[in-house]
């Protein structure tokens, strides 16, 4: 029976922190810090929960059935299933989140240097995805090429940036804004869920597990046990990156204090402390941290929809890379203004679907119990959706008031509840025990 070499799970472990990191995870924290003030590492707290927490936990319940988000989805039947992923794969891959890093680290790290033309932006993107292609037609070499690699190297500029937040500060820890001064925690949390990554472990699941199958290792408990170890170094490297981040924002006040985005407080910091050098050094790391993601979204893309279409892996990767090269070119201002409330309407429903997939040897039948409550998040989802595409007009005014809703979080309180009266039914039904993997 096979098994990882100490150097391969560590390799793995890189791979998986490098699928994460993206643009977005480098660019939120300093604007929390900022703006948290005295506050930061409450807010940092209910950070970390919602954007390491989650991810973490998503990939030990995709490695407990696999890999596969149609394994995970059972419960709700094969067509809901199908959807679901089939949503959650275009959402996060290339109608979305593939072509955002393209567009994030043009214009975060190059556009300050070349300035930011239609030209530029399509120069920029045909040769990332050029890059992008050539690693994702060798799936079987990720650990070889992101994990030895890629990992690495951005590894390497993320330490650099965060050692510098701790041993150059640049001075003292201004005022929180009110909102952070009235509930840092809740104000952490929001911002960590907005990340998006759990949707993301959602796509890289089954990367990861085919990254430890094509060492040669076929025995489920194995690839569950190395799943997890990845995950959990992931996890402390997303925890390591956010806290120095958390920390470069608190003490950015005396250069960044009218700054309202995160990318604009890495520039001053990066600008003040490098000097002419780092604007260079910022577009290096974004660049890295944003194509290490897109390989990864293009590889679980084309794994995903290989087994749906009659296309090739290899023929995918290039439809895929090729459209996501395309909807680059709109613009990151048109790319957010249309994906952030196609997320947030899927993104409760997949947190319950994971959330609860722990816990289906508890149930008669957990078709009962994760149906009715993935239901339920997804309508609040919808109706957050709404109000965030600015469009509550069309809604009651009761239902821009429910509880949680200004966290951003209605759903959480209808989806406790419904499970709890679920619960019960399945209590009172009692028979099937459905065999899940």
């Amino acid at each position: 029976m096979n098994s990882l070499k100490g150097r391969d799970i560590l390799a793995l472990g890189f791979m998986t922190f490098a699928l994460f990191v993206g643009a977005g995870n480098i660019i939120f924290p300093p604007i929390v810090g900022l703006q948290s003030g005295p506050h930061v590492w409450l807010a940092a707290l209910g950070f970390l929960i919602t954007a390491v927490g989650l991810p973490v936990i998503t990939v030990i319940a995709l490695a407990k059935v696999g890999g596969a988000m149609d394994a995970l989805s059972s419960p709700i039947g094969k067509t809901a299933g199908m959807v679901l992923a089939v949503v959650c794969y275009l959402s996060v891959g290339p109608l979305f989140a593939t072509p955002r890093t393209a567009t994030v680290s043009f214009e975060v790290g190059l556009a300050p240097l070349t300035g930011n033309t239609p030209l530029a932006l399509f120069a920029y993107s045909l040769v990332y995805f050029l890059v992008v292609l050539a690693v994702s037609l060798y799936p079987g070499r990720l650990l070889d090429t992101v994990g030895r690699v890629l990992a690495p190297m951005k590894i390497a500029a993320l330490a650099v940036l965060g050692i510098a937040a701790f041993m150059l500060p640049l001075g003292t820890i201004g005022d929180a804004t009110p909102v952070y001064q009235a509930a840092p925690f809740s104000q952490g949390f929001i911002n960590g869920y907005l990340t998006m990554d759990t949707l993301g472990a959602l796509v890289f699941g089954i990367v990861i597990v085919n990254a430890i199958r094509s060492r040669g290792v076929e025995s489920p408990r194995l690839i569950t046990r190395y799943a997890i170890i990845a995950g959990l170094i992931a996890g402390v490297g997303l925890a390591l990156v956010y806290i120095s981040l958390f920390r470069l924002g608190a003490g950015s006040h005396a250069i960044a204090a009218e700054t309202s985005n995160g990318a604009a407080v890495l520039h001053a910091y990066v600008q003040h402390t490098f000097g002419a050098l780092g604007s260079g050094f910022l577009a290096v790391l974004i660049s890295l941290a944003c194509l290490v993601t897109a390989v990864g979204l293009t590889c679980a893309c084309a794994e995903f929809f290989s087994r749906l279409l009659p296309l090739s892996y290899r023929s995918l990767v290039v439809i895929l890379a090729g459209f996501s090269l395309l909807v680059s070119n709109l613009g990151l201002t048109k790319l957010i203004h249309v994906s952030v409330p196609v997320l947030t309407a899927i993104y409760p429903p997949c947190i319950v679907l994971v959330a609860l997939s722990f816990c289906w040897s508890l149930w008669y039948s957990p078709s009962r119990i994760v149906v009715p409550v993935m239901l339920v998040s997804l309508l609040f989802g919808v109706i957050d959706a709404v109000k965030v595409a600015e469009l509550a007009h069309w809604l009651p005014t009761w239902l821009t008031h429910l509880p949680l809703a200004e966290q951003g979080l209605a759903w959480l309180l209808p989806a406790v509840a419904t499970l709890a009266m679920a619960s019960i039914y399945d209590r009172l039904l009692g028979e099937p025990r459905e065999v899940m993997t």
